[in-house]
């Protein structure tokens, strides 16, 4: 099975197949290797990628889905970007908590950005299993650098909705370095490792690694970000210019009328990518608003100075990831995956103060290998909470919280004074923190003096380095996991139950346009026959009557039946080939019935050849079969030529057949008969004597 691969942009989404030839880009229903992430609703069906980009409903398809999430831990950014959202957006007190409603099935439904993401992960996964014809669980999702642990999480339990079972998130650029080494095999010699810095300009923001290639495989070495700068701040750039140009040309402010604003900014998205070629670019668009044509003309040197500022901002992140990796500009040149590194530094913190080490507070520092495991002792005589926290809110995008989440440990209750707790934290894959397990460990001595004893180790044993003779108990505490902004599991179990009666409503209204798709065709198609192949097989009044019933049946598709169910729109077909079926029998059975002939006295010439070798009772008892077979086909034959085309015929090809099958079975039996035991012994007259029975 190959591994599959889902990149979920905030402008489109891709998915990949790793397969022996390398990795192959899934293509999709329009054969094109990127599809829009978008989601769109009607009143009764869902729409995904392709077929939700341009859908007619009563806002534009919910797009930038990516930003939605960023809003969990960034507040005062979301309240930025609803603005400039084609769709309604509701928002919590201060920014927190973005949703949105569809009204869908007769029914208001709140849908959460992370269940926007599961329908997009849905879509891929449909996307790939139909590539690779088998079913997709497993898989490996990319994320930007600078997601949190409420984006990673969200990125997760998305999936999980989807029935996916992510291996692994991937950074971005950690995937791009890895596809980049995959086809490079000049990458590390006896000078040392090879560096390369990837810069990805993406929708909505900017991602830069630092990557070093050797013989072993990739590292690597520095990520620099700008989480809120991308290729749609140049579009905003392109967009607002021509804004106050066709307001003082031609009178119209189409930042009012949202259904404008969208074509305007896809113009100004193609007129982005026009100057990157060429010296100028036109925006041609057709009554953009109140019936006006408009019409705009942008130099690529007065493009430039309007994005002045955001080229500047795009050196930023560049500049820190090369301080950050410890090389020198003359030193890049090319990388492979060994291992990621933890983005920003994670500590833990009770309520007398940050849980540290001897160097810093952070237990998970940035830069640090994952997996990774720590170990702390503490000395507690009763339950207590401890909250997980960044450390540098300078490595996080500007306005993100750093708080992670809070771990409650117990209740419990020591048996002695000098009763430790040791805390078991981990980091996994995902990088995501979480507090893996508690023990209580009461012993009767202890090193410590005092409440605020600790010690943080480092290794994955659990098992005291040495113990003198003396009585321990252990006792495994329970641990009550809170995570700022993340899905609680009544609410994930919810969200999955929702998208699986979704699901199920999208292949309801998949199988009703079939049967919608298969009545509309049947109604062409049998009009074209009624006056071509079926014409000499119908009489005028059933001709007449068809194509009334026809007729009918294609205004009700295109008025009060076009929006039915499945049942109605299979029973107006039965009611149609109640109809046609007579005249299409007729049709098929004149087609048929001289092979059906011919078969027949094939297999009355071959019986009557065979019988030679029989015995002559025998052989004058296939011959008479044979003879009644070939006088009903021929009198059968003579009556039928007789009748005209568009009545049923006396004869019909089935019973042709059945008449061959029994002169077939008569002849097999008398052949059969003069082969069997009995009659071979009564065949050898008086010369075989019977042995004589013994007592």
């Amino acid at each position: 099975m190959s591994v599959v691969g889902f990149d979920v942009g905030n402008d489109t989404l891709v998915a990949a197949a790793a397969r022996q030839r390398g990795i192959d880009v899934l293509l999709n229903a329009e054969s094109k290797r990127e599809s829009p992430a978008a989601v769109a609703f009607s009143h009764n069906a869902r729409l995904l990628g392709v077929h939700a980009a341009w859908a007619s409903s009563s806002h534009a398809p919910f797009s930038s889905i990516k930003r939605l999430l960023l809003g969990a831990s960034r507040p005062a950014q979301l309240l930025r970007d609803v603005p400039r959202l084609p769709f309604p957006v509701s928002t919590g007190d201060g920014g927190a908590a973005a949703v949105v409603y569809v009204d869908h099935i007769g029914r208001r439904i709140a849908l959460s950005p992370t269940h926007l993401l599961a329908m997009l992960f849905g879509y891929l996964k449909q996307l790939a299993e139909a590539d690779l014809d088998a079913p997709v669980n497993d898989c490996v999702i990319s994320v930007p650098c600078y997601f949190t642990q409420v984006q990673r999480r969200a990125y997760l339990d998305a999936a999980a909705i989807a029935g996916l079972r992510p291996l692994r998130l991937m950074h971005d650029l950690a995937a791009t370095a890895l596809g980049y080494g995959l086809y490079r095999s000049d990458l590390g010699g006896s000078g040392g490792p090879t560096c390369v810095a990837f810069v990805d300009i993406g929708h909505s923001d900017t991602q830069v690694a630092v990557v070093a290639f050797d013989a072993s495989g990739m590292k690597v070495l520095s990520h620099g970000f700008d989480a809120d700068l991308g290729g749609r701040d140049f579009d905003e750039v392109l967009f607002e210019h021509f804004v106050e140009e066709f307001r003082d040309r031609y009178r119209i402010d189409v930042v009012r009328n949202v259904k404008a604003s969208m074509r305007l900014r896809a113009a100004c998205e193609k007129a982005k990518k026009v100057l990157s070629a060429n010296a100028e670019a036109v925006v041609n668009i057709e009554c953009l608003m109140e019936e006006k044509d408009v019409r705009g003309v942008i130099r690529r040197e007065e493009f430039e100075k309007l994005c002045a500022g955001i080229l500047e901002r795009v050196v930023e992140p560049c500049k820190r990831a090369m301080t950050d990796s410890g090389i020198r500009l003359e030193r890049l040149h090319s990388v492979e995956l060994v291992q990621d590194a933890v983005p920003a530094s994670i500590g833990f913190c009770m309520s007398e103060g940050p849980i540290s080490t001897l160097s810093s507070n952070a237990l998970f520092r940035r830069g640090q290998p994952i997996p990774s495991v720590k170990i702390v002792t503490l000395q507690k005589n009763s339950s207590f909470n401890l909250d997980a926290f960044y450390v540098d809110e300078n490595e996080l995008p500007p306005g993100t919280s750093t708080s992670i989440g809070s771990f409650q440990i117990g209740p419990f209750q020591a048996h002695t004074e000098n009763s430790k707790v040791k805390v078991k934290l981990r980091l996994n894959l995902h990088e995501l923190i979480s507090v893996e397990s508690a023990t209580l460990i009461d012993d009767d001595q202890s090193n410590a003096n005092s409440a605020d004893f600790m010690e943080v180790d480092s290794s994955n044993d659990m098992s005291d380095r040495s113990r003198s003779e003396r009585s321990i108990q252990r006792q495994n505490l329970p641990i009550i996991e809170y995570i700022y902004g993340a899905m609680s599991k009544q609410e994930l179990l919810e969200a999955e139950e929702q998208e699986q009666q979704l699901a199920y409503q999208d292949k309801l209204m998949e199988r009703t346009k079939d049967r919608k798709n298969a009545l509309e065709s049947y109604v062409y198609d049998t009009r074209n026959k009624l006056s071509e192949r079926y014409r000499s097989f119908a009489t005028d009044s059933e001709r007449e009557g068809i194509s009334v019933n026809l007729q009918q049946t294609e205004e009700w598709l295109y008025e009060e039946g076009d929006d039915e169910t499945e049942a109605v729109y299979s029973s107006k077909l039965e009611e149609l080939k109640k109809l046609v079926d007579p005249i299409e029998s007729r049709c098929k059975d004149d087609e048929f019935r001289a092979q059906a002939m011919r078969e027949l006295l094939k297999s009355i010439v071959d019986h009557r050849t065979a019988a030679k070798s029989l015995s002559t009772p025998e052989r004058d008892a296939v011959d008479n079969e044979c003879t009644k077979a070939e006088q009903w086909l021929r009198e059968g034959l003579q009556l039928q030529e007789s009748l005209p085309k568009n009545v049923d015929p006396v004869i019909w090809c089935h019973e042709i057949k059945k008449k061959e099958e029994e002169l077939d079975m008569f002849c097999r039996s008398i052949a059969s008969y003069k082969g069997s035991p009995a009659r071979t012994d009564a065949s050898r007259g008086s010369d075989h004597m019977p042995t004589p029975d013994r007592d």
